[in-house]
């Protein structure tokens, strides 16, 4: 991962001593909540729905076993104990007190870490493929290519104050699991007639209240035009943006109101004049960037263990063959560790088990580990000789959840537990879906299938592209779940369909049951995922089993 030289250091901490005066005025009563709110803002400091919440980020997910103590020093100390994962690969903790936050972001700046434009009108958190560098897909680390664009980004002159808050996504394989159609900007490396390396670029993807995928505007872009590129796109966004209604700020609102070609023909043009001013990056930079994310040092151990353990133990092989996937070397393996147990809240981990992590991580895994958009953890670059050992230490600290893409693997946003914008509950939903389906062998057999909880439009959960999604909205006072179908954040990227009226709070559970019982009886052999399905037969089908309770009570 990409190392802080001195300039980094040095601005980090002067943004500390900046917010930590900041804060003392506030508590002084020098500054009113009106004043400190977008300063607190651009250093991801919010005021939810009990306490303050702060974000952290973690730039394209990756962390080392330094930086996540540190985190779970930071939970003992100044929180309750825990953090939680969230879809941007950030981490958050739910319970700071004000006055404790400048010592918290002095203590990140300590490991290299901060919170800077985890919120505000700004570009956030670049997120990248959580596999990368490990997968033996990709055409290369597109981490390189999203440190590039972070650094480019922090504290941009030009784009720090853009009309609504800007999302970059980045991957290299052609099966995308950085959700790239979602955001801003997606980024998918591609390569041309000739070879070289490049991007295709798109536009406008993004969920909320008008949940749109994002569209190619750039076939391929090669590399060293990335940044003028980057710049034209915001520098047309800027200035054609809406700044009178937040709800219709964002890019996607644009391209969906001028239309694609005429926003393409104004970027390019842009582009023109950025291409023509723009000096390139400097190679010792760029030399510096890629060499930190350059392979770690493998090395060849014997695979009899794994293969004896696999062999006679039947809990080890069901998480091999739930959470761990194809490494490009063919003695490693990475492997997802589910922050979704049975009864917990999905992407919360505790200090005890980020120490845990953080031990496995260096002692076995290249010191290296990812948080990913689906709120999990991955170790990338696990020698297959160690998983039984891994295993047995997740096992002892309930991390060990065989249900990495399954039912019970479900995204969450923290809802109205935590959240003053929520409109319902998330969380127990959560829970009692998976209460419902708690059964691995069960959950295997109904295989692949993205459940996305949002409990309120802004769609945290990504609702809009579960294979099932669930909207908790507020009906008169009483929480109502809307359900979408079919939607899907990969490739081949969709927006759900929404079905008809929406499910009481203790009618939602059994809801999603009778759509799951439906497929199961619906699909074609067991290989038929549920997102097949549906494509295959379409709505009409899961829309009858979905109100079929309802169907049979008008009859009565």
């Amino acid at each position: 991962m990409y190392r802080y030289d001195d300039f980094d250091r040095d601005y980090v901490n002067a943004r500390v001593a900046e917010f930590r005066e900041q804060v003392e005025r506030r508590i002084a009563g020098g500054l009113t909540e009106a004043e400190f709110l977008p300063l607190r803002l651009r250093n991801g400091l919010y005021l939810q729905l009990h306490a303050y919440m702060y974000r952290i980020a973690i730039p394209y997910g990756t962390l080392n076993s330094r930086k996540l103590r540190q985190l779970a020093m930071i939970a003992d100390r100044w929180d309750r104990g825990y953090g939680h994962i969230t879809t941007r690969t950030n981490i958050q903790f739910n319970w700071p007190k004000l006055r404790d936050v400048p010592d918290m972001m002095q203590a990140l700046a300590d490991v290299e870490m901060h919170s800077i434009q985890t919120s505000g009108n700004c570009v956030r958190n670049v997120t990248a493929d959580h596999l990368a560098g490990a997968t033996p897909e990709e055409i290369e680390d597109p981490r390189a290519t999203a440190e590039l664009l972070r650094q480019w980004s922090t504290d941009h002159p030009e784009f720090n104050w853009l009309p609504r808050k800007f999302k970059i996504g980045v991957t290299a394989a052609p099966h995308d699991r950085a959700a790239t159609k979602t955001h801003d900007i997606g980024l998918i490396m591609r390569r041309d007639e000739t070879g070289a390396v490049g991007y295709e670029v798109s536009i406008g993807g993004g969920l909320g209240r008008t949940p749109l995928v994002a569209k190619v505007v750039r076939e391929f872009l090669p590399k060293a035009d990335l940044l003028p590129y980057i710049e034209a796109i915001l520098e047309v966004y800027n200035l054609a943006g809406r700044r009178d209604n937040k709800h219709k700020a964002r890019l996607k609102i644009l391209v969906h109101e001028v239309g694609l070609d005429t926003l393409r023909a104004r970027i390019e043009a842009a582009f023109v004049h950025r291409k023509a001013a723009f000096r390139g990056v400097s190679p010792a930079l760029l030399a510096e960037i890629e060499a930190a994310f350059a392979p770690p040092a493998f090395v060849a151990l014997p695979t009899d263990g794994f293969e004896r353990a696999y062999a006679v133990d039947p809990g080890f092989r069901s998480w091999v063959d739930v959470n761990v996937e194809a490494h490009r070397r063919d003695d490693y393996a990475i492997a997802t560790i589910s922050l979704k147990p049975l009864g917990g809240t999905p992407g919360d981990i505790t200090s005890d088990q980020m120490r845990l992590v953080a031990d496995l991580a260096e002692t076995f895994a290249h010191d290296e580990l990812r948080t990913t958009h689906e709120q999990n953890l991955v170790l990338p670059h696990l020698p297959k000789a160690h998983l039984p050992t891994v295993y047995a230490a997740l096992k002892a600290a309930k991390l060990a959840t065989a249900n990495a893409g399954l039912v019970s693997d479900i995204i969450a946003c923290p809802g109205m537990d935590y959240c003053s914008l929520a409109t319902a509950r998330s969380i127990p939903v959560a829970q009692g879906i998976a209460e419902v389906f708690a059964d691995l062998d069960q959950q295997r057999d109904i295989g692949p299938l993205k459940i996305k909880i949002s409990g309120c439009i802004n769609a945290c959960g990504h609702h809009h592209v579960g294979h099932i999604g669930i909207l908790g909205l507020d009906r008169a006072g009483v929480e109502n779940y809307q359900i979408t179908l079919g939607g899907d954040a990969t490739e081949t990227a969709a927006i759900g369909e929404k079905m008809g009226p929406g499910f009481a709070y203790d009618e939602i559970v059994p809801a999603v049951e009778r759509l799951i019982e439906a497929y199961l009886e619906l699909r074609l052999e067991p290989g038929e995922t549920f997102l097949e399905a549906y494509r295959r037969l379409g709505v009409e089908p899961f829309k009858a089993a979905l109100y079929q309770a309802e169907a049979r009570s008008d009859a009565a």
